[in-house]
């Protein structure tokens, strides 16, 4: 008897699991050894000893950094209008994001009560999320290049690029966040004549709110980001003096700018993560 429950206490002494992970760690080879011949993947070159030393030159250019009066007080004017760039364009992206999303929400249809939405309904539904697929699917780099010939270069270009992707990206989310949330409330109040706002307002709204926030404060992060990139094809900003520094070989200038760019990324972290645990 002891010798039987020693036997059933005994571990493996094979992981029962292993030939899985094999196959599926092989598998996953497979499939990626492709994807990095495509690319030209190969990192080894970064420690040839001539390309070592080239990196090393470059990196040298960034130090010290740029620290004299005017130049950081211009850093922080770029820096003010970056951010002005980025809550501006998500202000619009909302503007364009949420009449497509009550148009796109299948859980404010009344026709879909019955259980099958009517025809016209349903091509105006699908037609709204074509609209968001085609805003989502233009990277904001190339509305940036579109604006900046029709308006110039400078900061309205950045802010209608943001509002254009931004619109598509927050107008599909808020779409999936309201359908899979609860909407009993909802077909509740359309089931006894509230209007689709009213169904909106008092059923979707208050059991998504801390959601659909944290999903904004988010996207308004990412667009701080995008607003630098968006500086180098003249957008304005930050973004566009890195450019302006980086094509003068001013690499002081160029790692100041990274510093206070690192530290507006992490300011902007703080600020969302505090947004979402004081609306959660």
């Amino acid at each position: 008897m002891a010798v039987a429950v020693a036997s059933r206490t005994t571990p493996p002494a094979r992981d029962p699991a292993w030939s899985g992970r094999v196959f599926w760690a092989g598998a996953a080879l497979v499939l990626l050894w492709p994807l990095l011949v495509a690319t030209e993947f190969r990192p080894w070159v970064l420690l040839e000893p001539d390309n070592l030393e080239v990196s090393a030159r470059f990196v040298g250019g960034f130090f010290p950094p740029a620290h004299d009066a005017e130049f950081l007080s211009l850093v922080a004017r770029e820096t003010w209008r970056t951010v002005a760039i980025a809550t501006a364009g998500i202000t619009l992206a909302l503007v364009v994001a949420v009449p497509l999303t009550l148009l796109s929400t299948r859980a404010l249809s009344v026709s879909a009560l019955s259980g099958r939405m009517a025809r016209a309904p349903f091509w105006l539904r699908q037609g709204v999320r074509g609209v968001l697929i085609v805003l989502r699917s233009v990277p904001e780099l190339v509305w940036a290049l579109v604006f900046v010939r029709v308006v110039g270069l400078g900061p309205t270009a950045g802010v209608l690029a943001i509002a254009l992707t931004y619109g598509g990206m927050l107008g599909k989310v808020y779409g999936e966040i309201l359908e899979s949330g609860e909407t009993h409330a909802t077909e509740t109040l359309l089931r006894n004549g509230a209007g689709r706002l009213q169904a909106f307002f008092y059923g979707l709204l208050p059991t998504n709110a801390a959601e659909l926030t944290s999903y904004t404060v988010y996207r308004w992060e990412c667009a701080i980001r995008s607003s630098v990139v968006l500086g180098f094809v003249g957008a304005g900003g930050l973004g566009q003096q890195l450019d302006n520094s980086m094509k003068m070989f001013q690499g002081g200038e160029v790692a100041t700018m990274l510093l206070v760019f690192i530290a507006l990324v992490a300011l902007a972290d703080h600020a969302s993560a505090w947004l979402r645990r004081t609306l959660g």
